[in-house]
C-alpha cells in the first residue's frame, strides 16, 4: 500500500488525549502503522543515569497510529484525505480531496 503519510508532512491529530494538536512529522515506523510528531503525544520517562547521559524523568514523543491523524493541505489550510494520481510524466503524487491539489 502506498504511503499517505511522509517525514516532514503537517498533521493534525483527530483522535485521542492530543486531539487538536498539530505539528510535523518527525517519524514514520511503517512496520508498527505509527508515526511520531513533534510536539505531540508527549510523555514521561524515569531514566536511570547511564555513562555520559544524565538521569531523571524525560520528556518525548511517543508514537501514535497514523490512522489517528489527517494530513494538513497546505492549499487550503484544512485537515484532509490524500488520493493519489499519475502526472502526464508517470509519477505518482498525493493530492487533497477536497481542493484537488498537489501535495508532493
Amino acid at each position: 500500500m502506498a504511503q499517505r503519510i511522509k517525514r516532514d508532512d503537517n498533521v493534525l491529530v483527530i483522535k485521542g488525549k492530543s486531539r487538536g494538536k498539530a505539528g510535523a512529522v518527525r517519524q514514520v515506523i511503517p512496520k508498527e502503522q505509527k508515526i511520531i510528531v513533534t510536539g505531540v503525544n508527549i510523555v514521561k520517562r524515569h531514566m536511570r543515569p547511564q555513562f555520559q547521559r544524565p538521569g531523571g524523568i524525560i520528556e518525548r514523543e511517543a508514537p501514535l497510529p497514523w490512522a489517528n491523524v489527517k494530513l494538513l493541505c497546505p492549499a487550503c489550510n484544512a485537515a484532509v484525505r490524500v488520493g493519489f494520481r499519475r502526472l502526464d510524466d508517470d509519477r505518482k503524487v498525493r493530492y487533497c480531496k477536497k481542493c484537488d491539489a498537489n501535495l508532493d
